[in-house]
């Protein structure tokens, strides 16, 4: 069983920046694969980020890309979510997942093992 807890989200101004964190633990944390994903009142669950194991690779919603950059540090067993030039339209409540194996649909939440109980973002104009 995977345990993950995301921090760092708060009420920030359009254009600021904030970084997110998940702590991943109860299984090797260089070994998996981690993602972001974020959900707005009334609306599904929506990818925004994922890396690989080794933080090598990284993969983006459009809605992000640019804006938003995912990097980990398996020393600290600790995936990270650096989100810059905030927009109103980002906040949401944001969800770190992790996955042991390379998840076949990486955009879609179920295709992911194990997810944090979400951490809120508001993005004020």
């Amino acid at each position: 069983q995977v345990h993950v807890v995301e921090s760092g989200g708060g009420l920030v101004q359009a254009g600021d920046s904030l970084r997110l964190s998940c702590a991943a633990s109860g299984w090797s944390f260089s070994s998996l694969f981690m993602g972001w994903f974020r959900q707005a009142p009334g609306k599904d669950r929506e990818f925004v980020a994922t890396i690989n194991w080794s933080g090598s690779a990284t993969y983006y919603s459009d809605s992000v890309k640019g804006r938003f950059t995912a990097s980990r540090d398996n020393a600290k067993n600790t995936v990270y979510l650096q989100m810059n030039s905030l927009k109103p339209e980002d906040t949401a409540v944001y969800y770190c997942a992790a996955a042991p194996r390379f998840p076949i649909e990486v955009r879609t939440a179920t295709s992911w093992n194990y997810w944090g109980q979400g951490t809120q973002v508001t993005v004020s104009s």
